[in-house]
C-alpha cells in the first residue's frame, strides 16, 4: 500500500511517498518513507532484545527511533512498556506519531522531535528527565562519515553515517538517560564490536553480545549488544541466531521473533 504525506522540505512543502508495511506477523503496520533509510529487521530484533523487568512497568527510550519500528514493537510485545520515540527528524516525527495512533498504541508511546546529546535543559523542556529509564535502545548510524559514497537521499545519508567518535557520544547519552542498574541494548555491524565496546566501557558492565548470523557457517553480520549501567559483571558472549537456512527462508527461530513477537536468548539482566 502506497500513501502520501505532507512533510515540510526546506521552504517548500512536497507530498513524501509512504508504504504500509506489516511487522510481527501482521500485529504492527508501520508507515515509513519509500525511499531513504527503511526499517526492517534490525528494528525487530533490537525491540526483541529487551526483556521485560521484574517489577512489570517499564519506561524505556528508543533514542533515534525514526518511524519508531523498534519501540512499537517493543510495545507490542510487552504490555507494561511505556515507550519515548526520540527522533530528531521533523518528516520522521510526524510519520512516527501516526504510527503510534493508527497501532492504537497512544497510551504508552510518546514522540518526541530532538537530538541524540541534547543539554540536559533542552531535555527537561521536552519532558525528559536524566536517568529515567529502565531501559534505553538505540540503532545507531552504521558508517562513518567520509567513508565511502554516501547515500544520493539526504536523510537516508543521515541515518547511516556519524562522526568517527560517534559512537560514544551515543554511549554517552545513552548512559545519561539509562536509570541506575538500567539497561542498554543497541544493534550494529559486527565489525564494529571493538568501538562498541570501547564506547560502552566504565558506562555499563555485565554485557552480553549476540551475533546474528545470515546463514550457518558464516561470519556474522550484526551484533546485538546489552548492558546493565554501573555493572561490574564480566562480558558473555552468547550463542547468536542464524537467520536464514535452506534457499531465502528464515530459521523457525528468527520467524518466531519477527512473525510472531518471540523474544531474543539474552539471558537475566546483569
Amino acid at each position: 500500500m502506497d500513501r502520501r504525506l505532507s512533510a515540510a522540505t526546506g521552504e517548500n512543502d512536497r507530498a513524501e511517498p509512504l508504504t504500509d508495511d506489516a511487522f510481527l506477523g501482521g500485529a504492527l503496520h508501520i508507515l515509513q518513507p519509500r525511499s531513504g533509510y527503511r526499517a526492517g529487521l534490525d528494528a525487530v530484533m533490537l525491540a526483541a532484545a529487551v526483556a521485560p523487568v521484574a517489577s512489570g512497568a517499564m519506561r524505556v527510550l528508543d533514542a533515534g527511533a525514526g518511524v519508531g519500528t523498534a519501540g512499537l514493537c517493543l510495545a507490542r510485545r510487552v504490555p507494561a512498556a511505556e515507550v519515548t520515540l526520540l527522533e530528531r527528524e521533523p518528516s520522521l516525527v510526524r510519520v512516527a506519531a501516526e504510527n503510534v495512533t493508527r497501532n492504537g498504541l497512544d497510551a504508552r508511546v510518546h514522540v518526541i522531535e530532538g537530538e541524540v546529546g541534547a543539554a540536559a535543559a533542552e531535555l527537561r523542556g521536552m519532558g525528559l528527565a536524566e536517568e529515567s529509564f529502565e531501559h534505553v535502545m538505540a540503532n545507531p548510524p552504521f558508517h562513518d562519515e567520509g567513508a565511502g559514497t554516501p547515500p544520493p537521499d539526504a536523510r537516508k545519508a543521515q541515518a547511516h553515517a556519524m562522526p568517527e567518535a560517534g559512537l560514544d557520544a551515543w554511549a554517552r547519552f545513552l548512559a545519561r538517560m539509562a536509570a541506575p542498574q538500567g539497561s542498554a541494548t543497541l544493534i550494529h555491524k559486527a565489525d564494529a564490536l571493538g568501538r562498541l565496546l570501547a564506547a560502552l566501557e566504565g558506562r555499563f558492565g555485565a554485557i552480553k553480545v549476540l551475533p546474528l548470523y545470515p546463514r550457518e557457517g558464516a561470519p556474522a553480520h550484526r551484533i546485538i549488544v546489552q548492558g546493565t549501567k554501573g555493572s561490574r559483571a564480566p562480558l558473555t558472549l552468547l550463542s547468536g541466531l542464524v537467520l536464514h537456512g535452506a534457499g531465502d527462508g528464515f530459521t523457525p527461530q528468527a520467524q518466531a521473533v519477527l512473525a510472531a513477537g518471540a523474544a531474543l536468548p539474552m539471558g537475566p539482566q546483569g
